[in-house]
């Protein structure tokens, strides 16, 4: 049986002693070596007011992957619908999609991603406002060519420069209501797995009981999102799983540990407890992860898997993606792009 689509996702990690810029010339790099292997897609997440996240503003960065590389989607997992109106998403979006026709996906998150703090400093009274996301969505949707109301924004408005094609909409979530809201409009749903946070087979199977088929998609098309580390030895993965592991650990325990490298990591007084908290992530020889990511695409029924690679070192990130993408498909990672 053919695997699911492979894809990446990059959270722009500022390691302790490195720099943002530092971290952004690494996912440019991880991006590039991305599209030359022939993954799907590559998407870049938003997050504020964390000193250990680069990524703060998906569509400049965007704007920036698309012109380094060739062939590859790029896209957001995702943009905080919450934090944004409508409108200053989809005229941001639809300006990429001109300039980068049939390459821009707009994965879009309901939950704002940050503290209250910035999110009001970023949409004021209305921020964080989840009864509004629905219809924020479908106003999104329909500013973006993808009517689904007679009564919207997009009868006075359209988001600028008009393209003569839309960029793909995606619904991410970690919870139960995203998955049935992608289902009822027939959109992708984009499962972040990769928090660790379970309740992975629920969400996957209500997203395919409320599907209902859409001028985007005829099926479901589910995207579980995981993180994956290679390396040549499993030993070797294990210590590369640290610097992850551990602030995995900072962010559950509400201590904020910063990312370190891996020797550091496991230096750190709160190590033994971040090696003994239970993960979800798939790391070890290249056969191990590809069986664990196999096992996790039949769980889940996933059309599409999205791995990140929350590794320290640059070249060690981008030989365990190379590693997964020779194991997964002997002549590369397969891309088959969504029905659109």
């Amino acid at each position: 049986m053919d695997r699911p689509s492979l894809s990446a996702l990059d959270l722009s990690i500022v390691s302790e002693g490195s720099t943002s810029e530092a971290a952004l010339a690494a996912t440019t790099e991880t991006a590039q070596l991305a599209d030359r292997l022939g993954f799907e897609r590559f998407w870049v997440a938003e997050h504020h007011n964390m000193s250990s996240v680069a990524s703060t503003e998906p569509a400049v960065l965007i704007a920036h992957l698309a012109a380094k590389t060739e062939r590859i989607r790029l896209g957001s997992g995702g943009v905080m619908l919450p934090n944004h109106p409508p409108l200053v998403i989809a005229e941001q979006f639809a300006m990429l999609e001109a300039l980068h026709p049939g390459r821009i996906d707009l994965g879009i998150g309901r939950a704002p991603g940050s503290d209250p703090w910035t999110a009001q400093a970023l949409r004021g009274e209305r921020a964080g406002d989840a009864d509004s996301f629905p219809s924020d969505l479908v106003d999104l949707m329909g500013l973006l060519g993808d009517v689904r109301t007679t009564d919207g924004l997009f009868e006075h408005l359209r988001a600028t420069p008009a393209a003569e094609s839309s960029p793909l909409i995606a619904l991410l979530g970690s919870s139960d209501y995203s998955a049935q809201l992608a289902g009822h409009l027939g959109l992708p749903f984009g499962f972040a797995h990769h928090f660790g946070m379970g309740g992975t087979s629920l969400a996957a199977d209500l997203y395919r009981q409320r599907f209902q088929p859409s001028p985007v998609l005829d099926e479901p098309h589910l995207i579980v999102t995981a993180v994956a580390v290679a390396a040549d030895t499993a030993l070797e993965a294990e210590r590369l799983m640290a610097s992850h592991r551990l602030f995995k650990f900072g962010l559950a325990s509400g201590q904020r540990v910063g990312v370190f490298d891996p020797e550091s990591a496991m230096d750190h007084p709160a190590w033994p407890q971040a090696e003994a908290m239970p993960t979800n992530a798939v790391f070890g020889t290249p056969d191990d992860v590809c069986d664990g990511l196999d096992k996790l695409a039949v769980e889940m029924g996933a059309q599409e898997l999205m791995i990140t690679t929350p590794v320290v070192d640059v070249s060690a990130r981008l030989h365990s993606l190379e590693l997964v993408s020779r194991a997964w498909t002997p002549d590369g990672v397969k891309s088959q792009h969504v029905n659109r």
